[in-house]
């Protein structure tokens, strides 16, 4: 049997979604169907899937969120701000805020004008300067979890550092199983931007952004390298997000991340 899924293509800083409306909760796709769906040459194509569904906790929505390789994952920063925009319209037209709860917990969403920022739950795990080796040389990683699983690596020059290779090392290396993680490569640009390319674990390649691995990246560029906040942060699609946040000891707080959030286009496709 098929079905036709009625959809939204989204796009934040360069990291794309199929999104779809799933509150009557009728609809359910498999691992397959959903690697289909963001296939870039067989489906719509998209780093993830994004699927609306009802909260029974209070908040306004729940976002499911699904990897490319059709797995769930605990949360997706900048697929946050694009579930806000498209559920949006869902609450009412002119809301200033929604809520919407996720596997690592509750997120609050703001409006200002055609950006968008998310309020994420306090990151854990925070570990810096371990020496992780490779194949052929050992890098010093921090790691922090914004949601999902991250490491950060600072380099001098990331249009020289071999974002593949090393990411997907470090993506599978035995340090972070086993659930691996995400791998970000920063560079300091000046007191308060970095510029931050990502080796998004389940894509299993570069992504354009990464809202949860700008938002650690930034966290640490602060506790590393003096970054200041709010720090401004340049990803691989062009785009500048923001990340502000309070600390409190080893502790951290109201962490924020703002970007761009647009409807890309809209459609329906049959699965089979």
């Amino acid at each position: 049997m098929s079905l036709k899924l009625h959809f939204s293509k989204m796009n934040g800083a360069g990291n794309d979604f199929v999104v779809f409306d799933n509150r009557d909760l009728k609809t359910t796709l498999s691992t397959e169907q959903i690697a289909f769906l963001c296939h870039r040459q067989f489906g719509v194509g998209a780093d993830g899937l994004l699927a609306v569904e009802p909260d029974t906790q209070g908040a306004d929505f729940r976002m499911r969120y699904y990897n490319a390789d059709g797995g769930e994952a605990e949360m997706c920063g900048n697929g946050a701000r694009c579930f806000a925009r498209y559920v949006r319209s869902l609450k009412s037209a002119s809301a200033s805020q929604v809520t919407f709860r996720t596997q690592a917990g509750l997120i609050e969403a703001e409006f200002h004008g055609e950006e968008i920022s998310v309020q994420l739950t306090s990151p854990q795990g925070l570990k810096l300067n371990e020496s992780v080796a490779l194949k052929d040389r050992s890098l010093i990683v921090h790691s922090l979890n914004t949601g999902v699983p991250h490491a950060v690596v600072f380099v001098e020059d990331l249009e020289k550092t071999p974002i593949v290779d090393w990411g997907s090392q470090l993506r599978y290396h035995p340090h972070f199983a086993p659930k691996g993680t995400n791998v970000n490569f920063v560079q300091v640009l000046n007191q308060n931007q970095i510029r931050v390319r990502t080796y998004e674990r389940g894509v299993e390649g570069e992504t354009l952004a990464c809202g949860t691995g700008v938002t650690a990246s930034a966290i640490i560029a602060h506790l590393t390298h003096a970054v200041e906040k709010p720090v401004r942060v340049k990803v691989q699609g062009g785009d500048w997000l923001g990340v502000d946040f309070e600390k409190s000891g080893e502790s951290f707080s109201k962490v924020k991340l703002q970007g761009p959030a647009v409807v890309v286009f809209q459609g329906e496709i049959e699965i089979y």
